[in-house]
C-alpha cells in the first residue's frame, strides 16, 4: 500500500512531462515519437491510478492525504500543496486516465495529417489538459482544486482553437474562455469568503463538524451558491451553457475529451466533493435542482433540430449534465457520480464515432449529407448503435441503470418533479436515433467524390471505439438497483464513506419494489416509443422532408439564447465602453494627461522670458524677492 501510495504524485506529473517534452522538442520530434511520449505518459498514469484504485478497493487506502511541500504559510492561514485519495478521487483517476488514454490513441491516427511540429503542439495541449484535471480531483482543499480548475479553462482556451487560423474557432475558444472566467469569479469568492470565516480550505478542516457548527446559514447558502456559479460555468449549465456548443471548433477527439471525461465533470465532482456543505444549504439544493432539469431540457429540445452531427453530441452532453445537476440537487450524489461514469463511456465513444464517421466523409458534418453508411463503417455503425442504446437508457447497458437511479432519486424526493423529467428520457432518445438514421440508415445523400472515399476508420480509431462500446455496455453492472440483485449497487457501496453524512441528512421518502420496478418499465417504454418514432421518420430522410417551419426553426435557432445575450449583455457592454471611450477616456482622462502637459509647456513658454541677461533686471528681481519675504516674515 505504501509504495503505491507514495507513488501516487506519479499520476499527474508524468503527463505534465509529456507537456513540457513534446512542448520544448516540437519541432525536433516525429509523429511517431511524439505518440509514443504522448499516448505512454497517460497509459502510464492509468496503470498507477489503477493499482492506486484496487489498494482503495482493498480498504488499504481509505481518505488519506499526502503531503508535498507547504503552498502558503503565513501566521492566519496555511495552505498546503496536498492530495486527497480517497474513492471518489480514485475513481475520478481511473475515468481520466482511461478515458483520456484512449483519447490519446484515437487522436494518433485523426490528426495524423497535421505537420509534425503541430502535432507535438496537439498532444502536448492534450497532456497539460489531462495533468490539469487530474490535479483538480487529487487536490485535498479548493486551492489546488482552483489550480487544477484554471488549468483546464486555459487548456479548453488551447485545444478549441488548435486551428487558430481560422477566426470563428479563435472566437469559440474565446467565448469558452470568457464564460468560464465568470463562473472562476464565483467559485473564488466563495473560497475568499471560507478563508474569512474559516481560515482554512482544505475539506477536511471545511467539511469538519466543528466548523460547519461555526458558519451561520447565510455563510453556507452564500458559500454554495458562489461554488454553484463556478460549477455552473464549467459544467455548462443555464445560464452558462452556450459555450460548449462552440466548443465543437476543435478537433473532434477535443471534444470527446471536453465533454466526456475531463473539464464538464469538474463542476459535478466539485459539487459532490463537498456534499455536506451543500446538503445544509436547501434553497443551494433546490436552485441546482431547478437548472439541472430547465437545462437538461432546454438543450434536449435544441438538439432536436440541429443538423451538424458534432453539434447535436454537444447539445447532449449539456442534456446529460442537467440530469447530473438534478441528480446532486436531490441528494443523489452516488447517482450523479454514477451517471458521470457512464456518460463518459457512452459520450467519448459517440463524439469518437462522429470523428470516425466525419473522417470517412472528408470533413462533412452536416446529417443532411450522409445516409446510408452502414455498410461502409460495420464497425464505426455498431459501436455508435451501441452508444445510443446506451445513452437512450435502453437495459442492460449502462445508461440504463445510472439514468434510472437518477428518476428514482427523483421521484423518491418530488413525485411532481419526477413527472416533468420523464421528458428528458424521451428527448433524449428521439434526437439521438435522429442522429443515427440520418447517418446510417437509409440511402446516401452526399456527393460522388464522398461515396468513393468512404471507408472504415483505422484500427487506432476503432480500437478505442470497441473497446469504448464495451464499457458502455457492461458499465453500468456495478450499480445494479437492489430490487433487481441485491447487493448489486456495488458503486454505492464503494462511495458511502464519502457521502455517509449527506446520505444521513437527506430527507427523501423510500419507495417499493412494485413502485421501482414501475419506474424502470415506464422510462424504457418512454425510450423506446421515441426510438420507433425516430426510426420510421428519420430512416427515409431526403433533404427536402425537414423544413423548419414556427417551432422547428426556434429550436433550429438555439432558442435564440445566443442572440438575446448578443442584445441584452453584449450590445449594451459596447455601448457602455464607446462612451466610456469616446467621453471618459478620450475626452475627460487625456484631457487632463494632454491639458497638464500643454500647460507646463505654455508656463515654460513665458517664464523664459525672465531669462534677459541683463543684470539689473536681476538685482530688481531679488530686491522684490527679499521685500516679498519681509512682508510675509512681518505680516502673515
Amino acid at each position: 500500500m505504501g509504495n503505491i501510495f507514495q507513488m501516487s504524485w506519479l499520476i499527474p506529473v508524468l503527463p505534465l512531462l509529456g507537456f513540457l517534452i513534446l512542448g520544448l522538442g516540437r519541432n525536433a520530434f516525429s509523429r511517431s515519437v511524439t505518440t509514443i511520449i504522448g499516448c505512454g505518459s497517460v497509459l502510464i498514469s492509468f496503470i498507477i491510478s489503477a493499482l492506486l484504485f484496487n489498494e482503495i478497493v482493498g480498504g488499504s487506502i481509505a481518505g488519506n492525504n499526502i503531503h508535498f511541500f507547504d503552498f502558503l504559510n503565513i501566521s492566519t492561514l496555511y495552505i498546503g500543496f496536498d492530495f486527497k485519495i480517497d474513492q471518489l478521487s480514485g475513481l475520478f483517476l481511473l475515468i481520466i486516465t482511461g478515458i483520456g488514454f484512449l483519447i490519446h490513441v484515437y487522436s494518433s491516427a485523426y490528426m495524423k495529417e497535421e505537420p509534425s511540429k503541430d502535432f507535438a503542439r496537439y498532444f502536448s495541449y492534450l497532456n497539460l489538459f489531462i495533468f490539469s484535471m487530474l490535479l483538480l480531483v487529487m487536490g485535498s482543499n479548493f486551492i489546488v482544486m482552483f489550480i487544477g480548475w484554471e488549468g483546464v479553462g486555459l487548456c479548453s482556451y488551447l485545444l478549441i482553437g488548435y486551428w487558430f487560423k481560422n477566426a470563428a474557432y479563435n472566437k469559440a475558444a474565446q467565448k469558452a474562455f470568457i464564460m468560464n472566467r465568470i463562473g472562476d469569479l464565483g467559485f473564488l469568492l466563495a473560497i475568499f469568503w471560507m478563508i474569512a470565516k474559516l481560515g482554512t480550505v482544505s475539506y477536511d478542516e471545511v467539511l469538519s463538524a466543528e466548523n460547519l457548527a461555526r458558519l451561520t446559514a447565510t455563510d453556507i447558502t452564500g458559500i454554495t451558491l458562489l461554488l454553484l456559479v463556478g460549477a455552473t460555468g464549467k459544467s455548462a449549465q443555464i445560464p452558462l451553457f452556450t459555450w460548449l456548443p462552440d466548443a465543437m471548433a476543435g478537433p473532434t477527439p477535443v471534444s470527446a475529451l471536453i465533454h466526456a471525461a475531463t473539464m464538464v465533470t469538474a463542476g459535478i465532482y466539485m459539487i459532490a466533493r463537498a456534499n455536506v456543505l451543500f446538503s445544509m444549504a436547501p434553497i443551494t439544493m433546490n436552485i441546482i435542482t431547478v437548472v439541472g432539469l430547465a437545462t437538461s431540457f432546454v438543450a434536449a429540445t435544441i438538439a432536436l433540430r440541429q443538423h451538424d452531427i458534432k453539434k447535436v453530441l454537444a447539445y447532449s452532453t449539456v442534456s446529460q449534465l442537467g440530469l447530473m445537476f438534478l441528480a446532486l440537487g436531490t441528494g443523489a450524489y452516488t447517482a450523479a457520480i454514477f451517471h458521470v461514469m457512464t456518460h463518459a463511456f457512452f459520450k467519448a465513444l459517440l463524439f469518437l464515432g462522429s470523428g470516425s464517421v466525419i473522417h470517412a466523409m472528408s470533413g462533412e458534418q452536416d446529417l443532411r449529407n450522409m445516409g446510408g453508411l452502414k455498410k461502409s463503417m460495420p464497425i464505426t455503425h455498431f459501436t455508435f448503435l451501441v452508444g445510443c442504446l446506451a445513452i437512450a437508457g435502453i437495459p442492460p447497458l449502462s445508461g440504463f441503470f445510472s439514468k434510472d437511479e437518477i428518476l428514482a432519486a427523483v421521484f423518491s424526493k418530488n413525485s411532481v418533479l419526477y413527472y416533468f423529467s420523464l421528458i428528458i428520457p424521451f428527448l433524449t432518445a428521439f434526437y439521438m436515433f435522429r442522429l443515427y438514421a440520418m447517418t446510417f440508415l437509409g440511402a446516401f445523400r452526399g456527393t460522388d467524390e464522398q461515396r468513393h472515399h468512404l471507408h472504415e476508420s483505422p484500427l487506432a480509431m476503432t480500437l478505442p471505439l470497441i473497446i469504448l462500446a464495451i464499457l458502455s455496455f457492461v458499465g453500468g453492472w456495478v450499480g445494479i438497483p437492489d430490487v433487481l440483485m441485491h447487493g448489486g449497487h456495488k458503486l454505492a457501496a464503494f462511495l458511502e464513506p464519502v457521502f455517509q453524512k449527506s446520505n444521513l441528512m437527506a430527507k427523501s421518502h423510500e419507495i417499493s419494489h412494485a413502485t421501482e420496478y414501475t419506474l424502470m418499465i415506464l422510462s424504457v417504454l418512454i425510450a423506446v416509443a421515441a426510438i420507433v418514432i425516430a426510426i420510421r421518420r428519420f430512416a427515409y430522410y431526403s433533404k427536402n422532408s425537414e423544413e423548419a417551419k414556427s417551432i422547428g426553426k426556434f429550436l433550429e435557432n438555439k432558442w435564440y439564447i445566443d442572440e438575446l445575450y448578443e442584445s441584452i449583455i453584449s450590445n449594451p457592454l459596447k455601448y457602455v465602453a464607446a462612451f466610456m471611450n469616446n467621453m471618459i477616456e478620450k475626452k475627460i482622462i487625456d484631457g487632463v494627461v494632454n491639458g497638464t502637459g500643454k500647460l507646463v509647456n505654455f508656463g515654460s513658454r513665458q517664464l523664459r522670458w525672465l531669462q534677459s541677461g541683463q543684470v539689473g533686471s536681476y538685482v530688481l528681481f531679488m530686491t522684490l524677492g527679499l521685500l516679498l519675504l519681509l512682508i510675509i516674515k512681518l505680516f502673515m
